[in-house]
Order: structure tokens, then sequence, then C-alpha cells
């Protein structure tokens, strides 16, 4: 297990692989289908661990990262395109109530020291909906750039933008 205490403060966090019995508690943090869709247009709400473990399979680097008291409160993953020859962010998430407390940058942080380092990746790309500005905001603050942007059916079939960003590993 890894930890990084944040700077300015008091939360420590830390991080390991995501295994089975994490999965009911990830499934509680989204707390509506717009969220559940923010962290897969494949998943449905209510998220079930079924889904999620369906869902995590064939993905790389599953995993949660942790409070002070070793409870899981966000969750990522990684995942191959072979079509597309690229990595992929995935399935990102984070409980409610550690949102807005730096655990969202830490996961990041985390993914892409994993790409970098374990895969030996030299980019990673994600896909986040004009809809969900405070990824946007998020993805866009940490380095990712947007290149190019697909139209999608998002929640309550709105028409929505999916707009392809990545980052450079160097």
């Amino acid at each position: 297990m890894n930890e990084v205490k944040k700077e300015g403060n008091e939360m420590n966090y830390s991080y390991r692989k995501a295994v089975s019995a994490d999965y009911a508690a990830i499934c509680a943090f989204p707390k509506d289908s717009t969220e559940v869709f923010f962290m897969s247009p494949k998943l449905e709400y209510p998220l079930t661990s079924e889904q999620l473990e369906q869902a995590a399979q064939g993905r790389d680097k599953q995993t949660v990262i942790l409070n002070e008291h070793d409870q899981v409160i966000g969750y990522a993953n990684l995942y191959y395109q072979q079509h597309q020859e690229l990595y992929w962010l995935g399935n990102v998430i984070i409980s409610p109530d550690y949102r807005g407390k730096g655990a969202a940058e830490y996961l990041i942080h985390t993914m892409l020291a994993a790409a970098k380092e374990d895969l030996q990746l030299h980019e990673l790309h994600l896909v986040c909906h004009n809809v969900n500005t405070k990824g946007m905001l998020l993805y866009s603050r940490l380095g990712f750039k947007p290149y190019e942007i697909v139209k999608r059916t998002g929640p309550q079939e709105t028409t929505i933008a999916g707009i392809f960003m990545k980052i450079e590993l160097t």
C-alpha cells in the first residue's frame, strides 16, 4: 500500500489494487443515473456489484484509494482498446464525502503513475462528457487536453458531447 499526505490538507490517502469485496462500497458512490453514466455509459443505476465486476473484466490497474481509516473512497482503472491501439482511463468515481478534498486528484495522479511506470505508456486517453463540468475542469487542470468531440446520447436520451482528452506521460 502506498500513502501520500496531502499538503495543506489533513487527509491521508493511500491506494491498492481493487478486489471484488470493494465493489459494494464503490457502487454506493454514484448519487444518481447521471453519475453512473459519467462513470461508464454502459452501466445502469442503481449500480450493482455484479455490473461493476462485469465491467471490470479485462481492465488493467483496477485501483481503489483509501482514507486514513482504510475505507474505500475512490476507484478507477485503465483499459486498452485494440481497434484504436490506445489506453484509456475509465470508471473514475469518488465517494461524495471526499469530493473537493483532493481525493480525485490523488486518484488521477495514481493512475497516471501506473500508466507511465507499470505499463510504460507515453500517453493516456479519457472521455469526459460536456455536462460533467467538474470532471472537465479537473482533467484540464491536471494536464489532459481535448482533441476530439463526438455526439453521444446521454442520460434521459439527451444529446451531449463526449470530449476525448489525452495527456502526454513524459
